[in-house]
């Protein structure tokens, strides 16, 4: 927890969207990642361009950039921005039969994207999930997180793990 406590509350107790109106407008950047676990089969139908729904990727992706600019619209206390950039990557393991995405989002702002970019790489992996279920009903999605945020007055993060 920051120098000020739970910033997401009044003094009364009740929910508050955080004033940002006397913070610094700087470039602040959030990737996060999501990985979706799948059988082999199903993640090289993927990889190939086989799934009978069409392209999954580029579905995926399109579904990732649309969340990013609608996370104030589905998280209630989070900020409208003006987003300046979307990216979405997704990294095949056949090893571990999944596919890895990465989201990152940037933002010349008051405050940051990492709701943005967590829930354009959730929105990515449902929707890589929505593609794929009549195929592989058993499919996982684990390990939302964000991985790196860069930015603002807390400075630059990088999870280690």
């Amino acid at each position: 927890m920051g120098e000020e406590g739970l910033t997401h509350f009044n003094e009364e107790g009740r929910a508050r969207m955080v004033d940002v109106s006397e913070k610094n407008t700087t470039a602040r950047q959030a990737t996060a990642t999501a990985s979706v676990f799948m059988k082999k089969e199903t993640l090289y139908l993927i990889r190939d361009g086989k799934m009978a729904k069409g392209d999954v990727l580029a579905v995926a992706q399109v579904a990732g950039i649309m969340a990013a600019k609608r996370t104030p619209s589905l998280i209630p206390m989070c900020h409208p921005l003006l987003i300046t950039g979307v990216d979405i990557s997704f990294y095949f393991d056949e090893e571990a039969s999944s596919l890895f995405i990465e989201a990152t989002v940037k933002v010349n702002g008051q405050t940051g994207v990492e709701m943005e970019a967590l829930t354009a790489a959730a929105a990515a992996a449902l929707t890589v999930y929505d593609m794929c279920k009549a195929v592989d009903r058993k499919m996982e999605i684990n390990h939302l997180c964000l991985l790196e945020k860069m930015g603002g007055k807390s400075g630059y993060f990088r999870r280690e793990d």
